[in-house]
């Protein structure tokens, strides 16, 4: 269990935050649990700006209320997307392009757990499509503010992406390719969960081999106690079993986000680009599937002609 929840910790976001003075941040899945958490710490030190990628505006408006209760001088701005979709991807990406001359820290923080099987609306299997491919093409369309930041006196760029534990319950194959277009019912829910963190884990490898003026790290936050199960609709049994588990094992929301708030503001000698964390700020050392860059590769280099088809 130890590395679902990790160990003692001495990191506090109110006292170890630097001032994040200057920094423009965004955060996708932000109206809630971890990422909602994550803007309100990261809020607290002053940041010029920090937008909240969400679906829904009244929640993401609600949510920004919450936090400004707290924050009074926080400057939180809603920037409408849904991961699922590359139209609205797109159309978030440009309006921020649009709007700002500068991004320091990207989190891609969103993303469904266990959803019955079906295909986003440009027809990859809807976790693999939402967790990362939505995730992988905002990056993508983000990259040049980034490579622009980090290109300044001073700059400290980094990309923090949410993976899980969960991924050593992906297919012993690794990514399936010649069938993320389809539902994947062969596998579980679970294992489809767990192939689209593996995803993630890939991703922030090969962006890090590729962009070495920007740190792009992959991490578990833990089981935390939010409400990404509350869509767990593809196996009731599991569903209850799940929730069940989570009130008795996991760890607040304050405490999960822990691992992202680090990765995204510690020391730069600290956090190593390319690695994956594990609670609490420990780089996982494993040479399994995780490590296989060959694979992580194939994956890098199939997603940039899945884009071009798209017209990205």
């Amino acid at each position: 269990m130890l590395s679902l929840f990790g160990q003692g910790h001495s990191f506090d976001p109110r006292k170890d935050i630097p001032s994040l003075a200057g920094r423009v941040i965004l955060v996708t899945g932000g109206n809630n649990g971890l990422g909602k958490e994550t803007i309100k710490q990261l809020a607290m030190h002053n940041p010029t700006k920090i937008y909240m990628g969400a679906r829904n505006a009244g929640r993401a408006e609600e949510a920004i209320l919450d936090i400004k209760r707290e924050v009074p001088s926080a400057n939180i701005v809603f920037l409408e997307m849904d991961l699922a979709s590359f139209a609205s991807i797109k159309q978030a990406a440009e309006l921020f392009l649009s709007t700002n001359d500068r991004l320091d820290l990207l989190i891609n923080n969103a993303g469904i757990f266990a959803a019955p099987p079906g295909l986003t609306e440009d027809g990859y299997e809807i976790q693999f499509g939402t967790n990362y491919m939505g995730s992988a093409l905002l990056t993508r369309l983000l990259l040049p503010i980034l490579t622009k930041t980090a290109s300044t006196p001073g700059a400290d760029v980094r990309v923090v992406n949410i993976s899980s534990e969960i991924y050593r319950n992906a297919p012993k194959a690794g990514i399936l390719l010649s069938q993320v277009k389809t539902p994947l019912t062969k596998i579980s829910t679970v294992a489809r969960y767990g192939h689209s963190k593996l995803a993630n884990i890939y991703f922030a490898k090969s962006f890090a081999q590729r962009f070495t003026n920007i740190t792009s790290v992959a991490l578990h936050p833990g089981l935390v106690q939010t409400n990404i199960g509350g869509g767990m609709t593809a196996n009731r049994i599991l569903s209850f079993i799940f929730q069940l588990f989570t009130s008795v094992a996991s760890v607040d929301v304050a405490t999960g986000a822990l691992n992202q708030l680090w990765a995204s503001v510690a020391d730069p000698a600290e956090v190593k680009s390319g690695a994956y964390y594990i609670p609490f700020f420990k780089k996982v050392e494993r040479m399994g599937i995780e490590s296989d860059m060959e694979k992580a590769e194939e994956l890098w280099q199939w997603t940039e002609q899945e884009f071009k088809e798209h017209g990205f």
